[in-house]
């Protein structure tokens, strides 16, 4: 059993939890991601590493509530424990050798972006983090990105916290101020990402982005999370969950991820009558 330490509420729908589990914590590395199951009647949820403490041995996971699943976990509290805990899964992001990066946080994955920074900044490179939220209530890490960052641009879709923008338009105005990126990482929608490696190409900056398809066991047997990169048929679990933004078919991966969008209502309404909640009648 895999035992909750601290739970913290970042914003309304996104959930912050530290799990003790020493083994993963050992040897996690920024990209990887985790599988978690609450139950023996749960379903296998993957999500990614967003920090680890090798010390005290817990593994830090940040989650935002959109499902059945999700919705069960943010309703644990502290010293309850989790059923299955499999990881480190998927493989680790190369991030050496990099004098200059922006890294790039769209909604929650600025919880994904945060490991990445704080990497970047531990090996020495100048970091430029961006990341874009709806409004200033759904801001969440700023303080932890801020301290592994040398310049950090928080902006929102409505303006709401100053700051009036999209990722895309921070990006580009960074590159012509003049600052020479070696690298940018963008995690986010899907959407975003595609965006930012479409500015990207234009200027020729090497660009990874963290992809999250549908996925099952997590081991690359079941095929569910493919993607098409390159031309080439990947598994974001086994390849992955880093690609070349330049690479990747965003239309495609778009598609699939809207396969099962029918299910997820049926299983989030039925979960919530379950708890008393409010149903569409």
């Amino acid at each position: 059993m895999y035992k909750i330490v601290r739970k913290e509420i970042l914003n309304p729908s996104v959930v912050l939890m530290d799990i003790e589990a020493p083994y993963i914590a050992r040897k996690a590395e920024p990209g990887q991601f985790i599988i978690f199951r609450i139950d023996e009647a749960g379903e296998r949820i993957p999500l990614t590493i967003a920090d680890y403490d090798r010390e005290k041995g817990t593994v830090t996971i940040i989650f935002q509530i959109v499902g059945k699943s999700t919705r069960a976990l943010a309703e644990m509290s502290e010293g309850e424990a989790l059923l299955d805990f499999v990881g480190p899964l998927g493989v680790a992001s190369h991030l050496e050798g990099y004098k200059k990066v922006a890294v790039i946080g769209g909604g929650l994955g600025a919880a994904i972006a945060y490991p990445q920074a704080k990497k970047l900044h531990a090996l020495g490179a100048e970091v430029h983090a961006i990341t874009g939220f709806r409004n200033k209530d759904l801001i969440i890490l700023e303080k932890e990105m801020e301290f592994v960052s040398d310049k950090l641009v928080v902006a929102t879709d409505d303006g709401s916290n100053g700051n009036k923008g999209f990722v895309t338009n921070v990006l580009k105005q960074l590159i012509e101020e003049g600052n020479k990126y070696d690298l940018v990482i963008a995690i986010g929608p899907l959407v975003m990402m595609k965006a930012v490696s479409n500015l990207t190409r234009e200027y020729g900056i090497k660009t990874l982005v963290s992809m999250n398809p549908i996925m099952i066991d997590g081991t690359g047997m079941c095929g569910g999370c493919r993607l098409t990169v390159g031309g080439k048929t990947k598994f974001a679990c086994v390849d992955g969950p880093d690609f070349d933004g330049h690479e990747v078919d965003f239309d495609e991966a778009m598609r699939r991820q809207g396969m099962y969008k029918k299910q997820e209502g049926k299983s989030t309404e039925l979960h919530a009558c379950k708890l008393g909640g409010v149903t569409n009648a």
